[in-house]
């Protein structure tokens, strides 16, 4: 898919960075500025590089300032960028013309009779990225196109010191002891380092994060173009000495994505955009030697939740069971007392494993990668620790994760953190959920199911998990039903919210085996669109709650109680139109009906970051990406309904 900008979508440097770009390089590393080639947080860069994958990043190369030096002397910016003294604002967004991403950004600028395509792309595996200038040069004097290359050489995250030094050689930079090589067929210019220190992160400053920034420069790469004459301006910079060319490094990314688009045989073109979307977030674990999973870009590392719930869509789905496989070796390897890590710790530190859902989770995944690959031999592989999982969740593992005598599973307590509602600011918990959540058991019974047909398969007893699977869904049925709603308590702990409406009960409909007879699913379904449906997401809350936030913004204490409570989350919707095709018996209605309403992403991947899904939406006006600008379990769950949708249409 590609997606085309102009002029009207720049009008002002306000609206020109509301929507930035993303490309990546499969190591953790990325690129993404906005579309007009400013900074709006710290987190955008040039070059981000991973020196150890994932998670080890360094903001090597903030951006490239770009501009035109005429014959007469006058210099013409084509680089935008907010400054603290707004006096200041650098405007070239008003030369843009035209900005495209379909498999890497392009811009075209126009001024002064001259014409500036610049290209961007990153090499897959590599802390590598490319930029190609072509100049056309309608004038009939001479101009000189002028590169300066702003740096930064420190950890994500962190603000360039002024006391820091940048040693500048034929063909390498090195400081903060980083050295990056470069090539470029242009003409180098070397001066002393000069500091910016006034850069202005609007975005940042919106999230009430530091917003100033600073950068170094201390040389320029330039060509002289003479009159009506095309030129072309290449420079790679690398963490490794390579002989990489543009041409090179653009025919490869195309090739790779293309590859990746049909091998996953999804014909929408909205799917196929979110195939190509999904592989930005698989990426290597050195510590593990195999694929991991990114939950979101700028702000989110590998964590053992979300990979379990973005790797069906984003490996299973799109056909890459071999990444699947990997990914779910590289969470066995840490398999704890029947818990997987929720969060990898990075060096000699143990991972954390503060989760009661990524277990059960992994089971499910496995069972779609079965049901998609049939591959036995690693149901085999796996079978072991899936049975030590069902132990340790009966007999009592950390967080207070155990089986109550009625077959629920029962977790958390104080400040413990367990479900996906995990906000802990100080000592306070605004959505604690400590007791029997209703997703959790809803993973639960369906995993007690998958391993009984597993069990069966290998000729191996199932008569324990299956009449463990009866009790727990009669104590379901007879405890999580909420009469007065017409729909399920979202947890039990004997406490009044556990009647709030929230989106978590969605996912008791959604799984491949049913707790509920279809009568309560389809009042499950319509409870959820009545009260939690947007077309960019579910709402956390629903709005009528007391607890209900509407909107998701300010210091971080503000975000954080509003986290979980209204604010709409983009990965639940997935889940939703699966329960939905399924209380309507896969009716050619129903499957038209979420076709229309799925038409709502074709605009929400045009705004912020572009081709992709974010993390969340404020709940009140469901418009504006907030938090990740790119979430992995948003794309995974998405691409799952676009994959039942053409299932469903090649059964016909």
């Amino acid at each position: 898919m590609e997606f085309i900008y102009g002029k009207n979508d720049w009008k002002t440097m306000e609206r020109g960075q509301e929507n930035c770009y993303l490309i990546t390089n499969g190591l953790g590393g990325y690129s993404s500025l906005t579309m007009i080639g400013s900074n709006t947080r710290n987190d955008h860069a040039l070059l981000m590089a991973c020196t150890t994958a994932p998670n080890h990043r360094y903001h090597l190369i903030t951006k490239l300032e770009e501009s035109i030096l005429l014959e007469t002397g006058t210099k013409v910016e084509l680089s935008s960028q907010e400054y603290v003294n707004y006096a200041k604002n650098q405007m070239g967004f008003l030369y843009l013309n035209q900005f495209m991403f379909e498999y890497y950004p392009i811009w075209i600028y126009q001024a002064e009779g001259v014409e500036m395509k610049k290209q961007t792309v990153m090499a897959y595996g590599e802390n590598t990225i490319g930029i190609r200038y072509e100049i056309t040069n309608s004038r009939k004097s001479q101009v000189k196109l002028i590169i300066t290359p702003q740096l930064q050489f420190v950890p994500k995250g962190e603000t360039l010191n002024k006391k820091q030094s940048f040693e500048l050689k034929q063909d390498t930079i090195i400081s903060n002891k980083i050295k990056i090589y470069y090539t470029a067929n242009g003409e180098l210019s070397v001066y002393d380092t000069e500091y910016i220190d006034d850069l202005y992160y609007g975005y940042d400053a919106r999230d009430d994060r530091a917003s100033i920034g600073v950068t170094a420069h201390n040389h320029n790469i330039s060509i002289q173009v003479k009159g009506f004459e095309k030129k072309k301006l290449d420079i790679i910079y690398s963490t490794q000495k390579n002989n990489h060319t543009l041409d090179g490094l653009i025919i490869e990314e195309i090739k790779r994505q293309s590859r990746l688009v049909e091998q996953s045989g999804i014909k929408d073109a909205t799917g196929r955009q979110l195939v190509k979307s999904a592989d930005q977030y698989i990426v290597d674990r050195k510590s593990t030697k195999g694929k991991t999973l990114m939950a979101g870009y700028p702000f989110f590392t590998d964590w053992g939740r979300d990979t379990m719930i973005s790797v069906v869509g984003c490996c299973i789905v799109t056909k890459r069971y071999k990444e699947a496989k990997s990914i779910f070796g590289t969470f066995l390897e840490h398999c704890q007392n029947g818990l997987m890590p929720n969060v990898f710790s990075e060096g000699e530190s143990v991972p954390l494993y503060n989760t009661v859902d990524a277990s059960l989770l992994f089971i499910g995944a496995v069972y779609e990668y079965y049901q998609a690959s049939n591959d036995l031999d690693f149901v085999k592989e796996a079978y072991a620790a899936m049975e030590d999982i069902i132990k340790w969740y009966q007999q009592g593992t950390k967080y207070h994760i155990k089986m109550d005598t009625d077959g629920l599973i029962m977790a958390g307590s104080g400040l413990e953190q367990v479900t996906w509602m995990d906000v802990c600011f100080g000592d306070i918990l605004p959505t604690p959920r400590h007791g029997k959540p209703v997703e959790v058991n809803a993973y639960w019974y369906n995993d007690l199911k998958i391993m009984g047909y597993f069990a069966r398969l290998l000729g191996k007893r199932d008569i324990q998990y299956e009449e463990l699977a009866k009790l727990v869904k009669v104590s379901f049925c007879e405890k999580f039903w909420n009469e007065s709603e017409d729909c399920l308590k979202d947890f039990i702990s004997g406490k009044a919210k556990d009647k709030q409406i929230r989106c978590n009960q969605i996912w008791a409909v959604s799984q491949p085996f049913s707790l509920l007879d279809p009568k309560k699913e389809k009042m499950v379904v319509h409870k959820v669109y009545e009260t939690l449906y947007t077309p960019y997401g579910l709402r956390s809350l629903n709005k009528n709650d007391k607890d209900y936030k509407p909107f998701y913004g300010g210091t971080h204490f503000n975000r954080d109680m509003a986290y979980h409570q209204g604010t709409v989350w983009a990965f639940p919707l997935g889940a939703y139109y699966l329960a939905y095709l399924k209380v309507n018996d896969y009716k050619r209605e129903a499957v038209s009906k979420v076709k229309e309403q799925l038409c709502a992403l074709k605009a929400c991947m045009r705004e912020g970051c572009i081709g992709q899904i974010a993390e969340i939406y404020d709940g009140e006006t469901p418009s504006v990406s907030r938090g990740c600008f790119a979430q992995a379990w948003s794309v995974g769950e998405l691409l799952r309904v676009y994959a039942k949708l053409e299932n469903l249409e090649n059964l016909k």
